[in-house]
């Protein structure tokens, strides 16, 4: 079994067919703060549903030009919320800015949250994308690749070892400190997202797996092509919007990475998706409605593919 599997993982990508996740806000709240209780009951009800993970942003500072605040709430604040009114679903982070976070507070608050939903957290990890945030953290933007890099190997050192000799740009661990609690798994399972400005052989290497985007499927075939040449059978993960039209045979058209159609186009999509290769959709629904959305994707896509 591989170092990073655990629970989370497992429910991701144990089987052979294509899981689903959901993201928050769930209540479509992205600028200011939402609900708790109404978030968390959405949490329940996506579980109850049949939902595979519940995934949250992170988002250090709120930039207005941006257009939106992920979740609001710090994800490791959050995802104990989550964990302690789930049972079994996959809790994601999509995705933990390392080159904005030390990865010694990343390492002991993950492996925090890892422990206290009993090894459910999966760890998807940007660079960041949000320009004005690298001068207020002090950071070069050019910086972001190595970082990111220097960061992924304290992470993995921490968790695997009890007192490691290590120096990166982060600091220097002399072997006299170690980071408690540690993960359920000897490293937790680790998505860089996007090209988090690598290339995709260190991708593969490095990470377990590869979170992207909504793509045009010319392109998402060829990704999906370069991926299995590389990574052989980790998975690969796409984030994606859906907003179901009320015709349920209407044709697709382009929202924000995502598209607006009827069921019937979104069934025959994702089966395809399941055909190509794609191991995990985080479907991220832009209804008004998003408890109607919850069930509609229940009824219409998970009862069919899963």
């Amino acid at each position: 079994m591989p170092e990073y599997e655990n629970a989370g993982y497992r429910r991701l990508f144990g089987g052979d067919g294509l899981t689903f996740g959901t993201g928050f806000p769930l209540t479509g709240s992205n600028r200011s703060r939402p609900d708790v209780d109404e978030e968390l009951r959405l949490a329940e009800r996506a579980e109850s549903l049949g939902f595979d993970a519940l995934w949250c942003r992170d988002v250090p500072t709120y930039w207005p030009k941006f257009g939106d605040a992920g979740q609001t709430f710090d994800p490791w604040t959050w995802l104990s919320q989550v964990a302690a009114v789930t049972d079994e679903i996959a809790l994601g982070t999509a995705s933990i800015v390392l080159s904005l976070r030390h990865p010694l507070h990343v390492a002991k608050a993950a492996a925090s949250i890892d422990r206290l939903s009993s090894g459910r957290l999966v760890l998807g990890v940007a660079t960041g994308d949000r320009d004005p945030e690298f001068p207020a953290f002090g950071v070069d933007p050019e910086d972001r690749g190595a970082l990111f890099r220097d960061a992924i190997e304290v992470l993995r050192a921490v968790w695997r070892e009890d007192a490691p000799e290590l120096e990166t740009r982060w600091g220097r661990l002399a072997g006299d400190l170690e980071i408690v609690p540690k993960p359920t798994t000897e490293t937790l399972p680790l998505l860089p997202t996007g090209h988090a400005r690598q290339d995709l052989e260190w991708i593969a290497d490095r990470g377990d797996g590869w979170l992207f985007y909504h793509l045009p499927e010319p392109t998402l075939e060829s990704f999906l092509s370069d991926w299995r040449d590389l990574a052989g059978e980790k998975p690969f993960c796409m984030a994606m919007g859906v907003e179901f039209a009320d015709d349920p045979n209407a044709d697709p058209t382009p929202i924000h990475q995502g598209m607006r159609a009827g069921s019937e186009w979104f069934r025959e999509y994702f089966r395809g998706l399941r055909d190509m290769g794609v191991d995990h959709v985080i479907v991220n629904l832009a209804n008004e409605d998003r408890e109607r959305a919850l069930e509609t994707f229940e009824a219409e896509i998970l009862a069919e593919l899963s």
